[in-house]
């Protein structure tokens, strides 16, 4: 399934980083620090959406009388005190490792601030895996398009040479944009229902990253 392409770009959060549970814990610490309810986990994963004030705006905020760049920063500083809870979801080096023998160049593109993703990968000890590694120039979490779009050009890959392998059908909308292939991951934060709902059945959805191989 792999072998066919020449670049592999992986989103990272839901993706690579299984940081789920962790973000579903703290919209709840959020919206109980709001008096709004809370949310179920299989909620979650039907809300969410990125940009993440869409999904802010769906789970109660009204952001006619909150600051969304407020908002959705005690999320971030909370995340990032805690964001160490987190794991790797299981056996993904052993992927990374398998599509670098075959001589396909990886990437990371992700919603998540350039600092500190690059700070992650270094800590989980991946930095070797990728020939480059592009976040966000802020913490909001808006498209990742416009970044897409100049990741392609840098690698030098042409339509049918590339493949996002991401959770989100915002995965699914920046492979289309940037003209590259796209696998959705149904382990991350969109259930699979919403995958495959927006996604219109056109594209291969696997449970994790394993299943790639």
């Amino acid at each position: 399934m792999i072998d066919k392409y020449k670049f592999v770009i992986w989103d990272w959060n839901g993706t690579v980083l299984d940081d789920v549970e962790l973000c579903h814990d703290l919209i709840n610490w959020l919206l109980r620090s709001y008096n709004l309810n809370t949310i179920s986990l299989e909620e979650y994963k039907n809300v969410f959406t990125i940009p993440v004030k869409n999904y802010y705006e769906k789970v109660g905020f009204n952001f006619k009388e909150e600051s969304f760049e407020i908002i959705g920063k005690k999320w971030m500083d909370e995340y990032e005190r805690r964001k160490y809870e987190c794991g790797l979801f299981e056996g993904i080096e052993n992927v990374f490792r398998k599509i670098q023998s075959m001589n396909i160049r990886q990437s990371v593109l992700s919603a998540y601030s350039q600092h500190t993703l690059q700070a992650l990968i270094e800590y989980y000890k991946l930095t070797g895996y990728f020939s480059h590694i592009v976040g966000l120039d802020n913490i909001y979490a808006a498209s990742k398009i416009a970044i897409g779009k100049n990741l392609i050009k840098k690698l030098g890959a042409k339509k049918g040479e590339a493949v996002m392998i991401g959770d989100t059908l915002h995965d699914y909308e920046v492979a289309n944009e940037i003209g590259a292939d796209c696998i959705l991951l149904s382990c991350g934060h969109q259930s699979e229902l919403k995958l495959k709902e927006g996604s219109g059945n056109k594209i291969k959805i696997l449970p994790d990253a394993k299943s790639i191989l």
